[in-house]
């Protein structure tokens, strides 16, 4: 095994938890995953006629960002639980925050990007956070943002019910700053971003990916040869008057 040099994380586990993340990887997608959460047909007509694109393209289009979707998740799960083989102490639990400390009493909740939660849902981990002081005096709870705008470890400021409030102990920390804390050392994150890349390219070399397959407009031209009037079907194949539907 080659030798990555991060003197945070052994180089077989960095390479086992990235080749966990590797084969989670979606490359296989078929009309039953595509209509999982029930395709919406008007949406794709929009797409079609506004940005003058054949249906099939637009259903391509679909499928590439539905398996980005799941993608994006597998790479939360790579950003998460890396953390059960980084630093002394800290470990990612089965349910409650995603990564804890619990000998220096930290408690933290990790987001993809700044802007991912709306107010609402940042209200109710702010709130979590308070409840969690409330039980824990001397403990840090941290948002911790893989896509902050800012290299930062600072006072998470919010607004609940439209009073500003702020707790020293709740803290918005960008990823590297998180790094830095758990393992000492300023520029683990930097490093480990260095490496990635080597890691994926010894993995590709030594396992055996799934194929891309695609089925998804071969099976809706079987309901019509009209892949248009087959996402109806779909959708609203059990609606009144949809038994002659023609587009």
């Amino acid at each position: 095994m080659r030798n990555y040099n991060l003197d945070f994380i052994s180089n077989k586990d960095l390479y086992q938890h990235t080749k966990n993340t590797v084969e989670k990887y979606r490359c296989k997608i078929d009309l039953a995953k595509f209509n999982k959460n029930l395709i919406d047909p008007i949406k794709l007509t929009f797409d079609s006629k506004v940005y003058a694109k054949d249906i099939k393209s637009v259903v391509e289009s679909e499928i590439v960002r539905q398996m980005d979707k799941s993608n994006t998740n597998h790479i939360g799960y790579f950003h998460q639980n890396i953390f059960n083989y980084i630093g002394e102490d800290w470990t990612v639990p089965k349910k409650g925050y995603d990564i804890v400390n619990l000998e220096d009493y930290y408690y933290v909740e990790m987001k993809n990007k700044h802007n991912t939660m709306n107010s609402s849902s940042s209200q109710k981990t702010y709130m979590r956070m308070q409840h969690t002081l409330l039980n824990i005096p001397n403990s840090t709870c941290m948002l911790v943002e893989i896509i902050a705008r800012n290299s930062q470890n600072i006072v998470w400021n919010i607004s609940l019910d439209g009073e500003p409030v702020s707790n020293e102990n709740i803290r918005r920390v960008s990823i590297d700053q998180f790094y830095k804390l758990v393992t000492g050392d300023q520029f683990a994150f930097k490093k480990l971003c260095e490496c990635l890349p080597s890691v994926i390219e010894d993995i590709i070399q030594d396992i055996q990916l799934d194929t891309e397959s695609n089925t998804v407009v071969s099976e809706l031209e079987k309901i019509s040869p009209n892949v248009l009037k087959s996402l109806y079907l779909l959708s609203f194949g059990k609606y009144e008057g949809f038994s002659d539907f023609n587009v």
